[in-house]
């Protein structure tokens, strides 16, 4: 019997494979990868039905365009996407987040353009065929490591499908994309590296996130923050989200794909209930940070997971 695939017409901008990462591998320096968006891919997942760690296929401002072949398969996309399904009988449908649909063998999926961000997933009943390296099928394009070679995807390469099946009802949730007024973050720890005025300058003015941005990290620009001490200190542990401040000034957001280790100094760390909208600035944005202490980042994120939670358990 044949196995259903998806020929990839048109790759996209930033087509990879990505699921919740890679947890326990820090030690050995590979980066923690999977999802930038975790509700946005978490909620594609749920909504066809799969285990909340099924691999998605993750797009940065255009998705790919793809024709599905010998099967038929339930879909959904998640994130602010325009998106096009492209019957078999050249019939467009106008495609709709956060809402399932079927493709059936000879259809195409037309994923245009993110919206006002930069992340979209594309999730389907039974998941993608992937490699499973170091305890995850999440792809980071810098190491070479994850599924597809480590590679994103690019046009004629073929998707294979884990089992074309359908579900029998709709599923649907209404979800907005929240904005923040602030980022929130807690203290670095070469904070006090930092003069005063430049701590007021990092809490007090507004930064524009620059095109110098991918899942690696988040380049700013705006005021320069001035060090004290060293502009280059002993290389040490990195965590996602930290903030590094290297010697022109401008900081550095780490994100998912960040190296493990780094010698900049560290002014701050974005808490983990804010990372899923950070990561969906795009580049132009404007950024201000607030301060809040370890226990009220602790609440927060309390919070962001029982959201999520309560999100999840709306789609039966």
């Amino acid at each position: 019997m044949n196995k259903a695939y998806f020929e990839i017409i048109r790759s996209g901008i930033h087509t990879t494979l990505q699921d919740l990462g890679r947890s326990n591998q820090y030690h050995i320096g590979i980066p923690f990868s999977g999802s930038m968006d975790k509700r946005n891919y978490l909620i594609s997942n749920k909504l066809v039905g799969n285990k909340l760690n099924e691999a998605s296929l993750e797009f940065a401002y255009q998705g790919p365009l793809m024709k599905f072949n010998l099967g038929k398969i339930t879909c959904v996309i998640t994130g602010n996407v325009t998106f096009n399904i492209i019957r078999k009988n050249s019939n467009i449908d106008k495609g709709i987040c956060y809402q399932t649909f079927v493709l059936n063998d000879g259809d195409q999926l037309d994923i245009i353009s993110t919206n006002r961000s930069v992340y979209g997933y594309f999730s389907i009943k039974n998941g993608f065929v992937g490699e499973y390296i170091w305890e995850s099928y999440s792809v980071n394009t810098k190491a070479k490591i994850g599924s597809n070679n480590g590679e994103k995807y690019k046009t004629n390469q073929k998707i294979f499908i884990n089992k074309d099946e359908t579900l029998s009802d709709l599923k649907r949730i209404d979800y907005l994309n929240s904005k923040i007024e602030y980022i929130r973050v807690l203290k670095g720890t070469n904070f006090n590296f930092f003069s005063e005025q430049a701590k007021e300058i990092f809490f007090s003015k507004e930064f524009t996130v620059s095109k110098l941005t991918d899942r690696m990290g988040m380049r700013l620009e705006g005021p320069k923050i001035e060090n004290l001490a060293e502009t280059n200190i002993r290389s040490e542990g990195l965590i996602k989200g930290v903030i590094q401040v290297p010697a022109d000034g401008n900081p550095i957001i780490m994100l998912s794909d960040h190296g493990t280790i780094g010698g900049y100094p560290k002014i701050a760390a974005v808490i983990s209930a804010d990372y899923d909208r950070l990561t969906q600035l795009t580049p132009g944005s404007k950024i201000k940070f607030k301060s809040v202490e370890l226990e009220e980042a602790e609440n927060l994120y309390k919070l962001y997971e029982l959201e999520t939670k309560n999100i999840l358990n709306k789609i039966r």
